[in-house]
């Protein structure tokens, strides 16, 4: 006779106050935590790309200041424009490049900036290229 025989066939006691935890509740208890919070949103961040800004030489200054006088003069009839500009990136240096395709409401020159008819608003000082059947 052993020592355990007596409770050895006995079955698995189950408490009747406290319900049986599901499997994957049980699970979670062993999984990896994350000691340093933020971490990977930190790793993310910084391996992120943006771009830097181009310093526009002066012929292309000159072109723009064409585009937009010609514009200016042509907004009451709402032009059909493509604006490529920098949009600076708010967590780091640097930025990206958009393009924005759509009718022109206005250009403010006490503001220095374009406004489409969407609300978008467009600094002037970061145009990168503006196209329109106007120019050709």
């Amino acid at each position: 006779m052993g020592k355990y025989d007596d409770i050895i066939n006995l079955p698995h006691h189950e408490s009747t106050k406290h319900p049986k935890m599901p499997a994957l509740d049980r699970a979670a208890q062993f999984l990896p935590f994350a000691a340093l919070s933020g971490y990977d949103a930190a790793v993310c961040e910084t391996a992120r790309l943006t771009d830097s800004k181009v310093e526009l030489d002066e012929d292309r200054k000159e072109e723009l200041d064409l585009h937009l006088h010609l514009l200016r003069a042509q907004s009451a009839q709402k032009p059909q424009i493509r604006i490529t500009y920098f949009v600076p990136d708010a967590g780091k240096n640097g930025g990206a490049y958009l393009t924005i395709t759509g009718a022109l409401q206005k250009i403010e020159d006490t503001k220095h900036q374009v406004i489409m008819e969407n609300g978008t608003v467009i600094p002037v000082n970061d145009i990168y290229e503006i196209e329109s059947t106007m120019f050709i």
